[in-house]
């Protein structure tokens, strides 16, 4: 067969979008694939990113760096589990380690990332509650805690082990995260 016939049968395979046909094209080192895989998750991949990281430049820089680990890392997907929970995990570990790694003391010090979440919610339109908006405006560890128990279903005991906090930690983030979500929704 042709190279350009080889060409049409891998998109016509991964057109179909068989998942696993398409991991293990993937884990061979199929940069197709890898594209193709790339176009299905990074609408989901950035989503998370965004709402752990709270901006946009961090969530797209973070969003590209579980690309790239994607690509390095691909070879430990087992397939014990769904891909999309594999990558879930991963995305959360590499865009936390990420927010680690980007926040500077500077950052911390001078609370510049609520100082961006609140203008953002200040721009609303009067009346308008965007749950979004508020739980960007969440201090950085509680919003982190919030998304990953609240909308993304982890434990806290994951979500320990995964921030290098205690369960207890983990708990009493989510806890702040609720008072202050409570307190800012109930004067809108």
């Amino acid at each position: 067969m042709t190279e350009q016939g080889n060409v049409v049968t891998a998109q016509h395979k991964f057109a179909t979008k068989d998942e696993g046909a398409l991991i293990l094209a993937v884990q061979q080192g199929d940069k197709r694939a890898y594209h193709t895989l790339y176009q299905l998750y990074i609408g989901q991949v950035y989503g998370l990113c965004y709402r752990l990281t709270g901006e946009k430049m961090l969530a797209e820089d973070a969003a590209q760096e579980v690309f790239i680990q994607l690509w390095r890392k691909i070879g430990n997907f087992s397939g014990q589990s769904k891909f999309s929970t594999w990558l879930h995990t991963v995305t959360s570990n590499i865009t936390i380690s990420y927010i680690r790694k980007q926040r500077g003391w500077l950052n911390r010090m001078f609370n510049l990332e609520d100082s961006i979440a609140a203008n953002e919610v200040a721009e609303q339109s009067a009346g308008e509650v965007d749950l979004e908006a508020y739980i960007l405006r969440l201090p950085e560890r509680a919003r982190i805690v919030f998304v990953l128990h609240a909308i993304e279903g982890y434990r806290h005991e994951d979500i320990a082990a995964m921030t290098n906090m205690a369960v207890g930690s983990s708990k009493a983030q989510f806890h702040r995260a609720k008072q202050l979500l409570k307190e800012w929704m109930g004067h809108a």
